[in-house]
């Protein structure tokens, strides 16, 4: 048996004299070996000990500590936030570092005797809600006459229709304008007021920005070419990749801000927002002499209007629309590849991009005929495979048990797919860490390319980190060729983690889908486990045989599920029959009608249409949104069926409960900032949501996909803070800029 030394296991043998050393090695080893079960049980205790001393301080404490550091300095947790979850999971465990963040109790002495100091609301916001925020008095926004021996120029003035930037910002975060005293309560539980003395507004900003970097821009030829920053060709907003501001003093910019970038804030500061290691830059292969690695200059880049389509820039111009993404070349500069970097808005890490995610490599297993070597294919424009036929040619050729192919980039892959997994086999078709490739498939091309995948007996497929739009993914179930195999071996599973199926195959430039209410995840016969995470899916279509086998069992979590139209299905069988599926959702928001065999277990998920299982006595839902007349197994906690219990126990009138019935059930409708994939408020819960549908949850947080967010809670320790830290006579409210 070969050793290799380690000195953090090997320390005790290290201390024996040299000729022990010597003779134990011509022994085998057998005394280095004993010693290293001592050692490891030494090192144990010797790295408890290490953290014990480090849980006394806030910086390095593991997280059950925290709450005992904060209960040392007086700390004590907003009452209106929600009670601590258990710490025994991985979800109660986010929970409780929202409810009791570590920043705020590392610098609780800090904001007690800064308290009064509007620079303290921005810091509480970050520290306590995760939240990049500006704080702004607005009383030095109202409309007042000044004392001529005592002006104030740095005050809000009249509007001047002729400054267009000062109008842009009209009503945000950096607004320059006077207004009229507003009375109402900026606080209010209602309506909110803002422009009074006491009032100051801490604008937050909800979304976060997200990297696209090195891909191909989106381009439609129509009079000429069409340029969009998306692949997929919407009109979305560039955003800002945030700059921290030089100093504490210095004044805030939008772009120390997560915001949409404006036409006239790029054309005023164009170079703060321009760049390759700015929010966004643009690279044009051939154009105007420029080499494949520079990027276009900023002296060629024009802020325009391109509503249109209508403005056409002059030779050796771009013209850039930062409010929908788009931008064009001058007609007879028309370059070659055109690559972009860019931002743009979303509220969570999912449905695919460059965040950092977790890899899971497939566990490998010996089993009869394969050996257990996981083997790699990386794919990508520095890979040893440009193309993932390629990849998937010479995969079939090795035939290894367990497989990976990596797509190392962000290249648009315009390809069909074609997988077909043998008994017991394992493939993981992922994006490597950091990289957003996309595939593409093209429906115009004759055929028109399809990505097909047969799945054997046993076999596993795992879809990672993939942006798939043009035509559905295909998968079929094992043959009777495939039936054969190891008593012991498991069944097929399909897994899609991070990706995105895009709702409709495409969007246009207004982000409604193409083909609504067609199949993006068509499965057919396919006789394995379906389990989906963090994605985002267009229509599920199950087609399964129903009189000889079982149905199939569909786990879905934390993802969206579009069909593009609400009368149409989000999850169902051919012919708008009954998908033949047992599902589990959890924490998902749902835009279509689910039409399945059984649920299982629905829980924090919002149906906002119908939702109809076959088998109503098997499963249970809790703290749900589904419409009341839907058919469902049991409801436990969930709306609109709370309010209207509630309704029938105070009013006995007949007609008063019937409108109140209809008033109520308006009330808690679900409202979202957008409903449309691709724009950057997709799936948001609008801040004028009722109540029960925002703190819904089973924990207090909000239904629906971004339940893991924990914003419910957020907000409530956010404003248990600012009413705190807000000096008497003042009021302090939130208002969301997105």
């Amino acid at each position: 048996m070969t050793f290799i030394n380690d000195p953090r296991i090997d320390r005790l043998f290290q201390l024996l004299p040299a000729i022990y050393r010597i003779r134990d090695a011509e022994q085998d080893h057998e005394l280095q070996t004993l010693l290293r079960v001592i050692a490891e049980q030494v090192n144990v205790v010797e790295d408890d000990i290490r953290q014990l001393y480090e849980n006394w301080f806030i910086e390095t404490a593991q997280e059950w500590v925290v709450p005992y550091i904060a209960d040392l300095i007086g700390y004590r947790a907003a009452p209106g936030a929600g009670a601590p979850s258990d710490a025994t999971t991985a979800e109660g465990r986010e929970l409780n570092r929202v409810l009791i963040p570590r920043r705020e109790v590392a610098n609780t002495i800090g904001y007690r005797r800064a308290k009064g100091r509007l620079s303290l609301l921005p810091q509480l916001a970050w520290d306590v809600a995760g939240w990049p925020a500006r704080a702004v008095e607005f009383f030095k926004l109202l409309g007042w006459n000044q004392n001529l021996n005592h002006l104030h120029l740095d005050r809000a003035r009249n509007v001047d229709v002729r400054q267009m930037p000062a109008l842009d910002l009209a009503g945000g975060p950096f607004d320059p304008l006077t207004h009229t005293v507003d009375v109402r309560r900026i606080d209010s539980n209602r309506i909110q007021g803002r422009y009074n003395i006491p009032s100051v507004g801490v604008f937050v900003w909800r979304l976060q920005p997200y990297k696209v970097t090195n891909t191909d821009a989106g381009c439609e030829v129509v009079r000429q070419p069409q340029y969009t920053f998306s692949i997929l060709g919407q009109d979305a907003p560039l955003f800002t990749n945030p700059e921290p501001r030089t100093s504490d003093c210095a004044p805030d910019q939008q772009a120390n801000f997560p915001s949409p970038i404006t036409r006239i804030a790029f054309h005023d500061d164009k170079e703060r927002f321009y760049g390759k290691d700015r929010s966004f830059a643009i690279w044009a292969e051939g154009w105007a002499n420029l080499g494949p690695d520079e990027p276009v200059p900023a002296d060629c880049i024009i802020p325009a209007d391109l509503s249109d389509w209508h403005y056409v820039p002059l030779r050796n111009q771009v013209a850039v629309d930062t409010v929908l993404g788009r931008f064009a070349f001058p007609p007879l500069q028309v370059p070659g590849k055109v690559r972009v970097t860019y931002h743009y808005g979303f509220s969570a890490n999912i449905g695919g991009g460059e965040y950092d995610r977790p890899i899971l490599d497939p566990a490998t297993r010996k089993v009869a005929g394969f050996g257990a070597e996981i083997m790699f294919y990386k794919v990508g424009r520095d890979g040893p495979f440009h193309r993932i036929g390629d990849a998937l040619e010479h995969w079939q050729k090795d035939n290894p048990h367990d497989a990976v192919i990596e797509l190392t980039d962000n290249s648009i892959h315009v390809e069909p797919i074609s997988i077909e997994l043998r008994a017991h086999q394992s493939l993981q078709l992922r994006a490597a860490n950091g990289a957003r490739p996309v595939i593409r498939l093209l429906s115009q091309s004759y055929p028109p390319d399809t990505f097909s995948v047969r799945m054997g007996s046993g076999s596993r497929l795992t879809l990672d980190g993939l942006l798939i739009t043009g035509q559905p993914v295909e998968v079929t179930g094992p043959g009777s060729s495939d039936e054969q195999g190891p008593p012991e071996s498991c069944g097929a599973e399909l897994v899609i983690r991070h990706c995105t199926l895009v709702p409709g195959w495409e969007i246009d430039c207004d982000c409604e889908p193409e083909h609504p209410a067609h199949p993006s995840l068509d499965c057919s016969q396919l006789r394995a486990r379906v389990r989906i995470e963090h994605s985002i899916l267009g229509f599920i279509q199950v087609a399964e045989d129903e009189v000889n086998s079982d149905p199939i069992e569909i786990r879905i979590s934390d993802s969206i599920l579009d069909s593009g139209e609400p009368e149409s299905q989000a999850i169902g069988g051919p012919g708008s029959t009954a998908a033949f599926a047992v599902l589990t959702m959890q924490r998902c928001t749902v835009f279509g009608i689910v039409d399945t065999h059984a649920i299982e277990l629905a829980e924090n998920t919002i149906f906002n249409n119908c939702l109809n299982a076959v088998r109503r006595q098997l499963g249970c839902m809790r703290f749900c949104y589904v419409l009341p007349n839907c058919r469902t197994p049991r409801r436990y906690h969930c709306q609109p069926d709370l309010v209207i219990e509630a309704v029938r126990e105070s009013i006995q009138d007949t007609i008063q409960e019937k409108v109140g019935i209809e008033a109520e059930t308006l009330r808690v409708q679900p409202q979202f900032t957008s409903v449309r994939y691709g724009n950057p408020g997709y799936a948001q819960m609008a801040s004028g949501c009722a109540q029960e549908i925002r703190r819904g949850a089973d924990d207090e947080s909000e239904m629906g996909v971004f339940h893991d967010l924990f914003q419910p809670q957020r907000e409530a320790n956010l404003r248990a803070r600012l009413s705190e830290y807000t000096p008497g006579g003042m009021d302090a409210g939130i208002i969301f800029v997105s």
